[in-house]
């Protein structure tokens, strides 16, 4: 699985030993940093059990171990508006 942007994802050992205590974090990209296969460079947010941001980080972990807790929403589709006619005005007469 390939985090996309806004995912929430459960950070287990599973992902890197690093991580002796599992935390849930919110993606905002996948860094294009070097890395070994199979492993990859995160920056996002550290959410507390509300879900609200506490800390932002980049972590390094293993794709494998990573859980999706929540799916980014899907983008709004682009929406085309189309060209309207000016409004015409009746002249105001005068006199």
């Amino acid at each position: 699985m390939l985090p996309r942007s806004g995912d929430v994802l459960h950070v287990t050992r599973a992902a890197s030993v690093q991580f002796r205590r599992s935390i849930l974090f919110r993606v905002i990209r996948v860094l294009d940093w070097p890395a070994f296969d199979g492993w990859l460079w995160l920056d996002g947010y550290e959410l507390n059990a509300a879900g609200d941001a506490v800390s932002r980080r980049s972590i390094f972990v293993q794709r494998a171990g990573l859980v999706r807790v929540q799916a980014a929403p899907d983008p709004r589709p682009h929406t085309v508006r189309t060209a309207r006619r000016p409004a015409t005005r009746t002249p105001v007469r005068v006199g």
